[in-house]
């Protein structure tokens, strides 16, 4: 069914020709669809997932909680309004280690933006990410939502050389997502610290000056950079750190708040190191927010556990559910794992939910000044529903400030 529907989302050919595929998606099961490549010309793997957002796929692709996936845009037009030097989410603005490939629909077209500073050919081929086009999306995504995300080779060769037979093998080796610790490329290698506000249309990004705000420390396990634009809009003064960071490290810096950033790969890998760090903080009492992984990772280190997902979670469209106010927000999402509400100590209370599937999509301590979220709240892309976290997470510092100062006198 994908060959032949990725066969007709094809230019039509000359009569006497068929056109030549230059670029190739070999899943697992060793189903291949042919289209058109774009982007790095090579060969990458990693899992095929799919993602419903209609804009921001800059983000997406820049989004380090993607590595090691293949994103599938369901949305037809990706590249019509080029890319720029702005939109960009991992905190290494060069190529770096995050998304291995785009399955797109239709050809890209010329851009068509005032922002726009280069084609979306070229920079894929800038950022390492090979792509292919002329796929019947749809289909793919059906495939996706019955069977599952499948492992895949894409390879890109303009002229059409490709060994099948090996692309397959490969496509059927590769190892699955559970037990992957994919945070390691992706986090920051030394401390740094964090100013740059959110973006207006005539201004850019704003800066604002530190030493006056709450002490942030945002532990980084691929964290995106309007996460830490929020919180600085929000008044605080972040310091990034790398996933490895030490608790002690972390508590010398005396911060009023840590934040537990979002991240690729399966939790309960990345939770073997990072989880004890989270403990040690939370016994201290300090407040805590985390987002995506950050969420997984503080649900294991309450003594939870994290359940692999069938198709994920990834869009900008998705309905949950904020069981403290009772109001329905809709967020964007970018996971493949979930938190199990039911492995959940009483202490823990779950906040959020998805309309979608049910799925646990937050919680908050009765115990311990932590509150974590499944979803991006920091929108990028995606609606601006949930910005009120950030805020929340103030109030906690702010909350927390005071109590102490009061114990102190």
């Amino acid at each position: 069914m994908l060959q032949d529907a990725a066969a007709s989302a094809r230019p039509a050919p000359e009569p006497w020709s068929e056109p030549l595929a230059t670029a190739l998606l070999v899943l697992a099961d060793g189903t291949i669809l042919e289209g058109f490549g774009i982007g790095h010309q090579g060969v990458a793997d990693g899992e095929v997932c799919f993602n419903t957002a209609m804009t921001g796929y800059q983000e997406i692709l820049t989004d380090p909680s993607y590595a090691g996936q293949i994103v599938t845009f369901t949305f037809p037009h990706i590249g019509n309004v080029g890319t720029n030097d702005e939109d960009l989410e991992s905190l290494d603005a060069a190529p770096a280690s995050g998304v291995r490939g785009a399955v797109i629909a239709s050809a890209v077209t010329r851009p068509s933006s005032w922002r726009s500073s280069s084609h979306l050919d070229g920079w894929l081929k800038a950022r390492g990410i090979v792509g292919i086009t002329g796929i019947d999306t749809r289909a793919l995504t059906a495939l996706i939502r019955d069977r599952g995300m499948p492992n895949a080779v894409i390879a890109n060769d303009p002229q059409g050389r490709f060994d099948r037979e090996a692309l397959k093998a490969r496509a059927a080796a590769l190892a699955p997502m559970e037990g992957l610790d994919l945070v390691p490329p992706v986090t920051s290698r030394e401390r740094t610290t964090w100013g740059e506000t959110t973006w207006t249309v005539k201004a850019g990004y704003g800066s604002r000056p530190a030493g006056d705000g709450y002490r942030v420390v945002a532990i980084d396990y691929g964290v995106k950079r309007n996460i830490l634009r929020l919180l600085a809009q929000a008044g605080c003064d972040v310091t990034v750190v790398p996933a490895t960071t030490p608790a002690a490290d972390i508590l010398a810096l005396k911060p009023d708040g840590v934040f537990l950033s979002n991240g690729p790969g399966d939790p309960a890998a990345t939770g073997t190191y990072a989880v004890p760090v989270i403990q040690e903080l939370l016994e201290k009492r300090v407040p805590t927010f985390g987002i995506c992984l950050g969420h997984q990772l503080m649900g294991l280190a309450l003594g939870g556990r994290t359940v692999k997902m069938g198709q994920g979670h990834h869009g900008a469209n998705h309905p949950v559910k904020d069981h403290t106010t009772g109001k329905v927000e809709i967020v964007s999402m970018n996971h493949g794992f979930a938190v199990d509400p039911k492995s959940l100590p009483e202490t823990a209370v779950e906040t959020h939910v998805s309309l979608f599937d049910g799925s646990n999509c937050g919680l908050s301590l009765t115990d311990r000044p932590a509150f974590s979220v499944q979803h991006h709240p920091e929108a990028s892309p995606g609606p601006r529903d949930s910005h009120y976290l950030f805020e929340r997470f103030v109030s906690l510092m702010r909350e927390h400030r005071t109590g102490a100062a009061g114990q102190a006198k």
